[in-house]
């Protein structure tokens, strides 16, 4: 039937700093398969790549849908400073598909949207709450405890001293 519920009040097990990447994409013509397609299906390859990789850096990551035409990827991350060396590595899955992805777009002439955004979240400023929920978010990405572990209100979970 789905992912096993979390039953009661759970929080993210996180502690430390974490950065926050989203990416995304927004078929502007559904027409164009040439355009987009191969933008949509590199991305399963790259996160494929990062889980196998227990060094990459990434936490963890879901999938989401957003309005129609749009897709994108929440991504978490031990720190800002590896999730730039993986978009520069030679070696890895994302240098040739941000190379054919600029060549797309450039052809495209509007037919398929891409963005992204980071946000790098210091220890101690990020809380997370999850009721009678599968693993989701920060807490898949990182491990849930019962909320009392971390402070019964996100006032007292955001008020824990920073590291």
């Amino acid at each position: 039937m789905g992912a096993e519920l979390l039953a009661g009040r759970m929080t993210a097990e996180a502690e430390g700093e974490v950065t926050v990447f989203l990416i995304g994409m927004r078929i502007n013509r559904f027409r164009a398969l040439r355009s987009w397609l191969p933008v949509f299906r590199s991305m399963p390859r790259m996160l494929r790549e990062l889980s196998r990789d227990g060094e990459s850096g990434m936490l963890g990551h879901q999938v989401l849908f957003g309005p129609p035409r749009v897709f994108y990827v929440v991504q978490y991350w031990d720190s800002h400073e590896r999730l730039l060396e993986y978009s520069v590595a030679q070696d890895k899955e994302h240098r040739p598909a941000w190379a054919a992805f600029n060549r797309r777009l450039r052809e495209g002439r509007g037919k398929v949207g891409f963005w992204h955004e980071t946000y790098v979240v210091p220890a101690g400023s990020h809380e997370a709450v999850y009721i009678n929920m599968p693993a989701f978010g920060l807490g898949k990405a990182t491990g849930v405890v019962p909320v009392g572990r971390r402070g019964d209100r996100a006032a007292d979970r955001l008020s824990l001293k920073r590291a």
